[in-house]
């Protein structure tokens, strides 16, 4: 039967929500990917401290055709906040499954259509059909009402976008495959707090060490990144947009973060982080350059000087060692 209450996980408003300030301070990417995204907030929202998680960030590498797209490795949610995180199978409407698990206290991290999102107007919202992550918090069937966390922050959509979303006045078709989505349930293992923390996430961080690229990731995207070029100068903007998300916006996103959770780790007292920490910003800097310099270059059909990768392999390998030095 059809629930016919508000559902919620959280009593959030969009007007007063406070973001995680890894989305308040400046940064030189203002969003990483819609997963990690919406997974900082949705630990802030609960009272979690999501820079104890970011040890992934460090073993990103190039896979030949994209960068590492990173993600939370869901057995650190279960080690450090107590967070099992399972798949949710879509064997009814999707709307359904989102009412019932919200209702059970659980968040869905769903596959949504940005076109009716209103939180990407000058982007996708109206504009174009593209797919992304949120997480459900609350929902209103009858009111036409669902509260999300996306991209940097809490959101609402009401009515259209709420019909539209869900589908709910649109033709089944038999070849439009279910999203992929998640739901969230937080077990009764207290989460891990001070210094309890720090040490977990010292030891997540120790076991990604053995993970780090075997060879330096910017030696091998240099070349490709050169042959990439040549087509690249013939493709539309839409292109350009498309091969930076997958490139230069992931590793230059996830070493901002990288070196985000290096300075939580001296604020937490571990010591001699400055050089790594530098080289990974160094990294994200150098990357949000690359991305203008890949729009001139395409923009005027010229050629880009690549120089810049090679220093980024400098700086990568500085990075590297710098934490080896600590932490081996």
């Amino acid at each position: 039967m059809a629930l016919t209450m508000t559902q919620r996980v959280l009593t959030l408003d969009p007007s007063s929500y406070q973001r995680h300030r890894l989305h308040t301070q400046e940064r030189n990417w203002a969003e990483t990917n819609c997963y990690v995204d919406l997974w900082i907030e949705l630990l802030h929202a609960w009272g979690f401290e999501p820079l104890a998680a970011m040890p992934f960030t460090l073993a990103i590498d190039f896979e030949g055709d994209q960068w590492t797209f990173f993600k939370f490795p869901l057995a650190d949610l279960w080690e450090l906040y107590g967070l099992d995180v399972q798949e949710l199978a879509i064997w009814r409407p999707v709307l359904s499954h989102v009412e019932e698990q919200v209702g059970r206290g659980r968040p869905v991290l769903v596959e949504l259509d940005s076109f009716y999102l209103p939180d990407t107007a000058g982007t996708a919202y109206k504009i174009q059909h593209q797919k992304t992550t949120v997480a459900a918090i609350e929902i209103d069937v009858n009111g036409q009402r669902l509260g999300y966390l996306h991209g940097q922050g809490y959101y609402e959509l009401h009515g259209d976008d709420f019909v539209n979303i869900f589908n709910l006045e649109g033709v089944k078709h038999p070849t439009v495959l279910p999203p992929y989505a998640e739901f969230v349930k937080r077990r009764t293992t207290a989460p891990l707090a001070g210094d309890d923390l720090l040490q977990a996430s010292l030891r997540l961080l120790r076991r990604q060490l053995p993970l780090l690229p075997e060879a330096n990731p910017f030696a091998k995207f240099k070349p490709r990144f050169e042959a990439d070029l040549r087509w690249l100068a013939t493709e539309p903007i839409e292109t350009f947009h498309q091969y930076s998300f997958a490139t230069l916006r992931q590793f230059g996103s996830c070493y901002e973060v990288a070196a985000a959770y290096l300075s939580w780790l001296q604020s937490q007292g571990i010591s001699q982080l400055e050089r790594p920490t530098a080289a990974f910003s160094e990294l994200s800097a150098n990357a949000k350059t690359m991305q203008f310099q890949l729009a001139r270059a395409m923009a005027r059909k010229k050629p880009m000087d690549l120089s810049i990768l090679d220093q980024m392999a400098t700086t990568w390998a500085t990075a590297i060692d710098g934490m080896k030095a600590v932490f081996v």
